[in-house]
């Protein structure tokens, strides 16, 4: 399945901004530099809360995983990650690396 990417930030009264990026297909090494690009486009609106949209989402490779510990860095560490609807598979790489506790699992945002 081909990889695609969608985001937007927007200003939520009494929240801040929030950068929501929709994420579709497999996040393997080549498209996780799109998502990296992606990231570092919203980063320059220095959201509060990082919403990434998994739901439809098959795959995330380790490189997948390195771009969500960028984000952190990038934004900075009062940074919130809302992961919506990922796949068991993902949640279980996160749980595995230990990520799971630096992100939000919700089904939808805001919850």
């Amino acid at each position: 399945m081909s990889f695609s990417i969608n985001s937007n930030v927007s200003e939520v009264v009494g929240t801040g901004k929030v950068a929501t990026i929709e994420l579709t297909g497999e996040l393997d090494s080549l498209s996780a530099r799109l998502f990296q690009k992606e990231i570092e486009k919203v980063a320059l609106e220095s959201p509060k809360d990082l919403v990434l949209d998994m739901e439809n989402l098959s795959f995330m490779a380790s490189a997948g995983l390195r771009v969500l510990i960028f984000s952190k860095q990038k934004i900075g560490p009062s940074l919130n990650i809302y992961i919506v609807k990922p796949q068991e598979a993902i949640v279980d790489t996160l749980d595995k690396t230990g990520l799971l506790h630096s992100v939000t699992i919700v089904d939808k945002y805001p919850s």
